[in-house]
């Protein structure tokens, strides 16, 4: 069975999804709500109902934490942050002279990257190549995919009527 014909059936059984959950839901007409345009409008209606029960003008907030309870809270901060880091790597300024001083692990690295498929840029692979890369990703071949121009919304508003 195709890709396409796999996409086909999978838009058929959301239609049918569509369908009972439509019914399910009702008309907007039997809200007995004034906002009767969608259901967030309609709950929303609701909520502002509910919370003009409230007093909001009692309510105030006029303080803040004070100076030292602000910086506790960036020491934590700052604590989770560098998650246990020596000394020489907690600031942005010793990672990157770390990473500028030790290179042979990163060069060692890029020559690993540039012999991998690429999603930034064009590449030409091999009949070989492009089959292991696809093994590797689980993908499969574009003659296995089926008609990638099939109009799914077509298929998809037929099934809803």
């Amino acid at each position: 069975m195709s890709l396409q014909t796999r996409i086909e059936s999978l838009v058929l059984r959301i239609a049918q999804e569509f369908n009972a959950v439509n019914a399910k839901t009702g008309a907007l007409a039997n809200l007995t709500t004034a906002d009767k345009s969608n259901l967030v409008s309609a709950i929303n209606e609701l909520k502002t109902m509910v919370a003009n029960g409230i007093d909001d003008a009692s309510i105030t907030l006029t303080s803040t934490y004070s100076s030292s309870k602000i910086v506790s809270l960036l020491d934590a901060l700052k604590t989770e942050i560098l998650g246990g880091a020596d000394a020489a790597y907690d600031t942005l300024v010793e990672i990157q002279q770390y990473l500028q001083n030790n290179t042979s692990g990163l060069d060692a690295l890029l020559a690993a990257v540039n012999t991998r498929v690429r999603f930034d840029a064009a590449q030409t692979l091999t009949a070989p190549e492009q089959q292991q890369a696809r093994t590797n990703i689980g993908a499969v071949a574009t003659s296995a995919v089926g008609d990638t121009d099939t109009d799914f919304v077509a298929i998809f508003e037929t099934a809803l009527v």
